[in-house]
């Protein structure tokens, strides 16, 4: 879903802009992915996050009473936080991807393999997964729908309130909790997925699915 939409948006923002690229254009094509990769994403964190602390033993116990609790938007719990954290997350993971390759291929003066993207990948991703952590531990809280310490019921709030009140409660060191192992897991991530997607990218310009390739531009 992200990337069917990604890949998408991509040459209709070029035709909004006289067929020419823009810097901007992946970050608000990459916007557009994750408004559509959300919708299976978010139900998917609620299940696995309440898992992982305990409330509930197994799948077939926490659907159901997830499902109890408001019915399907039970589920959609901390959407538009997720949104909100996934936004700015693309807009400086997407553009410094996009960017790396073309400073990279401008370097060796060849487009870059699929290895190389990457690591362009994973290392833009590690940026934008530290500059975007108080979003993140906005998001799991709401998902989790209790606070850490009194148990009392944590969703409803928004982004900025869900901010402040973990400041005012914990201190702003709080809102970089987990800091070390989100870098580590989505630059280890970022690697796979990126590297899937750019040898999925080049299998299909090999096979002709997507008509020729675009030649290499100094």
């Amino acid at each position: 879903m992200f990337f069917s939409a990604y890949e998408g948006m991509k040459p209709r923002l070029a035709a909004f802009n006289g067929g020419k690229e823009h810097c901007l254009h992946p970050a608000f094509s990459a916007s557009c992915g994750e408004v559509a990769a959300c919708l299976v994403r978010v139900p998917t964190q609620v299940v696995t996050q309440r898992m992982q602390v305990g409330q509930y033993a197994t799948f077939w116990e926490a659907v159901p009473k997830i499902f109890a609790e408001s019915g399907i938007s039970t589920f959609f719990i901390g959407y538009w936080t997720t949104v909100a954290r996934e936004i700015p997350f693309s807009f400086i993971q997407f553009p410094l991807y996009e960017g790396l390759k073309r400073m990279l291929a401008f370097t060796q003066g060849h487009e870059t393999t699929p290895t190389q993207g990457a690591l362009c990948g994973s290392f833009s991703g590690a940026i934008a997964g530290v500059a975007t952590c108080p979003l993140d531990v906005v998001k799991t809280r709401m998902m989790l729908g209790r606070k850490t310490k009194e148990g009392e019921l944590y969703s409803g709030l928004g982004t900025l309130r869900g901010l402040r009140t973990i400041v005012a409660e914990d201190g702003a060191g709080a809102l970089f909790a987990g800091v070390v192992p989100r870098f580590g897991w989505i630059t280890i991530g970022g690697f796979v997925f990126f590297g899937a997607y750019e040898k999925a990218q080049d299998l299909l310009w090999k096979s002709g699915a997507w008509g020729a390739k675009p030649k290499f531009m100094l």
